[in-house]
């Protein structure tokens, strides 16, 4: 992608908007009253108008002229924003999106959306509105039509000092203007420097428009609606003088060209000598500092910033270790200082990273819209944590995981009406999509409150494809976990959402592709919850560095919550498993000797790091604890991605290679030990 592609640009503008918009009618369908919810959609659509034909896509300028002119009598109170009105507009919207996407290709269905969005405005009769629609073209030559006081209007205006920068196309908003009646335009060039100080990317011309219309203010507002800030602009009716400008939010308070009193048919402005029109005003300067915080980048430079990064911290961590063996104090200064920089650029391109997970359920309110239409289930969307944040790479990957849990729950999960009142709850049902830090991850969890899971359904269903037989013996959270093997599938029929089990296979290997962990949660007729748990980041984390035997292994930092002494006088052949009382909780752990296979003998004073996964908690025994370092996460081969226990590799500061334990594996072997140890002495 080329960035400096103005089309691409428009592009990726375009889709924030129409983000915007979609969020904006989904929000004015549950309060339709909201006059603000209805100026927002209204910018929305003038944006992506204005920008459309400034751009070439005239296509989509068309027909978001329409659909802007529908929506404009919502603005003016004439209809009412229902339901079928926002359906029939979020139809729109995708319409403009496949437009903006494809402007070669033949997309039918426009006419029939502008017509049902006609008709609806309409109230389904077909009829004109008494009053039509705004801006309606004119031609300069022909007589305008009769109005109550028509009169002349003098409008007079600068453009800001960056409108040509952000593709502000001065002869468009003179055509808009001239639409709103006959008019006389007249260049104003007292402000055009000399040549050789003159700067081609500053719009130095300003204009005078004599306008004949009843009262253009709306019409005027319109048009600048997203320069007016900045812009100097005066309107006067020159029989009686009436200053837009005065009309403005003092909050904004635009820089205004100076009015005659007492000559009310002519504008004044502050004569300025040569070098200070060259200047751009205060409020511009403002605003070119505001535009300036923040910055579009291409996800693939963020990508090779990272990459860059991690050499940066391995180097370092080579450059300390050989700072450590030496006895020279400016080398272990540089070392200690290089750390440090090292250490605050990996911190801040990590937060560059991050993205909050809230850009990213907003994504479902339309799904979760569409759905309740589709199957006709209404429906009650909440979502906690929206500021949790993620990195972007985790963010992309999760969409799809996130899409089929939420339809598998409203589909399978949710009961109709009638069930739902025949079971004694609200008609309408409740999704539940909430995220939150856990330790070293993110929990997201997917939560209804329909009829939850059928185990003895799952069962049969399992045993009927041949993944159990009738003697194997699954606990309920084994059981529940059969939905996410290939090809399973507990639906009656095949639908457009479910019946071919590919979804939750979807999700399985999509979250061991994100080294992360499923959690499956179920209570007959109470509803059912599915819990997510991420690493925080892909890329480098902080670790501890341990060892075991001959061997070095990284564990998370943000796992590991303390670490004790492994108490003496334990049975050292204990099966690997054993529990440590840690102020009165009981504790399993795990000797990472025999869970790896390491031959020798053991330390006589081992170390047990008690690490966390989500509620559990598990002690992993090493024979020593080295010390903490920045962990640049490698991704293992196919060969070795089978390995429960690591889930990744990172390059020390020697060249040799440490693995980094998965603890949330790691903590289900020792709950899982629990658990099978309660149940056998509560038999």
């Amino acid at each position: 992608m080329n960035i400096s592609d103005p089309t691409e640009t428009f592009r990726q503008e375009a889709r924030e908007l129409l983000d915007e918009l979609e969020a904006g009618l989904l929000d004015l369908e549950q309060d339709p009253s909201n006059s603000d919810l209805v100026n927002s959609t209204f910018r929305a659509l003038h944006t992506i108008k204005g920008s459309g034909a400034m751009f070439g896509f005239t296509a989509v300028a068309e027909f978001v002229h329409e659909f802007e002119t529908a929506f404009d009598q919502v603005r003016k109170g004439q209809t009412q924003a229902n339901a079928a009105l926002i359906g029939v507009a979020l139809d729109a919207k995708d319409h403009i999106h496949l437009l903006i996407e494809s402007p070669d290709a033949k997309i039918s269905g426009g006419d029939e959306i502008l017509t049902n969005l006609r008709a609806i405005v309409n109230g389904d009769t077909g009829a004109p509105k008494t009053e039509p629609a705004p801006a309606p073209v004119h031609e300069k030559s022909a007589e305008p039509a009769p109005k109550a006081e028509t009169a002349t209007w003098r409008l007079e205006f600068y453009l800001p000092s960056d409108a040509l920068i952000y593709g502000t196309n001065p002869f468009l908003l003179l055509e808009e203007l001239a639409e709103i009646g006959p008019v006389t335009i007249t260049a104003l060039t007292d402000r055009v420097p000399d040549l050789a100080v003159l700067d081609p990317e500053t719009p130095h011309i300003g204009w005078r428009i004599d306008l004949e219309a009843d009262d253009p203010t709306a019409a005027i507002e319109d048009v600048f609606l997203f320069l007016r800030d900045n812009m100097e602009l005066s309107l006067s009716r020159l029989d009686t003088p009436s200053l837009l400008a005065q009309e403005a939010d003092d909050t904004q308070k635009p820089v205004e060209a100076n009015r005659v009193e007492d000559e009310p048919a002519s504008i004044a402005t502050t004569p300025q000598p040569p070098a200070a029109r060259n200047k751009p005003v205060a409020a511009a300067d403002t605003a070119d500092r505001a535009a300036a915080s923040s910055l579009r980048v291409p996800a693939e430079r963020l990508d090779e910033l990272m990459d860059r990064v991690g050499e940066l911290v391995i180097a370092q961590a080579r450059l300390s270790q050989i700072a450590g063996l030496s006895s020279d104090t400016a080398l272990k200064t540089i070392a200690e200082e290089l750390e440090r920089l090292s250490s605050g650029l990996r911190d801040t391109t990590m937060g560059i990273r991050m993205v909050p997970i809230g850009t990213l359920f907003g994504r479902f309110r339309r799904l979760i819209h569409d759905l309740s239409s589709e199957l006709g289930k209404p429906i009650e969307f909440i979502t906690a944590g929206e500021d949790t944040e993620l990195d972007k790479t985790m963010i992309e990957r999760l969409a799809d995981p996130l899409v089929h849990l939420i339809r598998n729950s409203i589909d399978h999960g949710l009961e109709s009406a009638d069930k739902r009142a025949a079971a004694g709850k609200p008609a309408k049902g409740v999704v539940r999509l909430s995220a939150v830090y856990s330790g070293a991850e993110v929990a997201i969890s997917v939560t209804d409150d329909g009829a939850g899971l059928d185990a003895a359904r799952i069962r049969a269903k399992a045993e009927e494809n041949g993944l159990i037989t009738l003697e194997t013996k699954l606990t309920d959270q084994e059981l529940y976990h059969l939905i996410f093997a290939p090809g399973f599938s507990t639906a009656k029929k095949v639908t457009s959402l479910s019946g071919r089990g590919v979804g939750m296979d979807v999700v399985k290997r999509t979250i061991d592709g994100l080294r992360g962990t499923i959690d499956v949660t179920s209570r007959p007729g109470e509803g059912s919850t599915m819990t997510l748990r991420l690493p925080l980041t892909l890329a480098i984390i902080d670790g501890m560095l341990v060892r075991v035997g001959n061997g070095r292994y990284t564990i998370p930092l943000a796992a590991v919550e303390e670490c004790v002494e492994l108490p003496e006088g334990i049975e050292a052949h204990a099966k690997g498993r054993n529990f440590l009382d840690i102020r009165g909780a009981l504790v399993p752990y795990l000797r990472l000797r025999e869970v790896f296979g390491t031959k020798g003998e053991s330390e006589p004073h081992q170390k047990v790091v008690i690490v966390s996964s989500g509620e559990g908690r598990v002690g992993l025994v090493v024979d020593q604890i080295i010390g903490n370092n920045q962990t640049v996460i490698k991704q293992l081969s196919k060969l070795h991605s089978g390995i429960k226990s690591f889930s990744g590799a990172t390059i020390l500061g020697d060249g040799s290679v440490a693995l980094i334990l998965d603890t949330a594996h790691l903590v289900a072997a020792g709950q899982g030990y629990v658990d099978r140890n309660l149940t056998g002495r509560a038999a």
